[in-house]
């Protein structure tokens, strides 16, 4: 099945060069950029966009990080998508993350860990509308 997907570059992978490396490993496994753009994200979107998270520990730590410097946001499509893009990143802490995945190959540890992706196609729908809107307003 043909899904949409959000994956962000995170000020870490920015600030090292890897946006072209880590973009060119999704579109070698046919994964389509739809749209993109680079931006400094708000402490109002960051909020919400790890909402399921607040009140955790970690927190703030991960809204202070994400606004920390800019990031690309894309929305990719491709058969399988959420789940293609998910494994092609790794683990979330890079020290459990298979040689080979972006994060294997090239992140620092948990929280500076260079890409986020939707998480399934619920979270997928949300995170894009977050930072896609455009794309849902001309639907209409």
């Amino acid at each position: 099945m043909v899904e949409r997907t959000l994956v962000l570059v995170k000020p870490d992978g920015v600030r090292r060069g890897l946006v072209g490396e880590i973009i060119s490993r999704f579109e070698r496994l046919g994964m389509k950029i739809v749209s993109m753009k680079s931006m400094v994200m708000s402490r109002e979107l960051a909020e919400e966009h790890y909402i399921e998270h607040k009140g955790k520990p970690f927190y703030a730590e991960l809204v202070d990080f994400i606004t920390s410097g800019m990031i690309v946001a894309m929305v990719l499509e491709g058969e399988s998508a959420v789940e293609i893009v998910r494994k092609v990143m790794g683990a979330t802490d890079s020290r459990l993350a298979e040689p080979g995945t972006i994060r294997g190959d090239y992140a620092v540890g948990i929280s500076q860990n260079l890409v986020h992706g939707s998480d399934s196609l619920e979270s997928a729908d949300r995170e894009l509308r977050l930072f896609f809107p455009e794309l849902y307003e001309e639907k209409r």
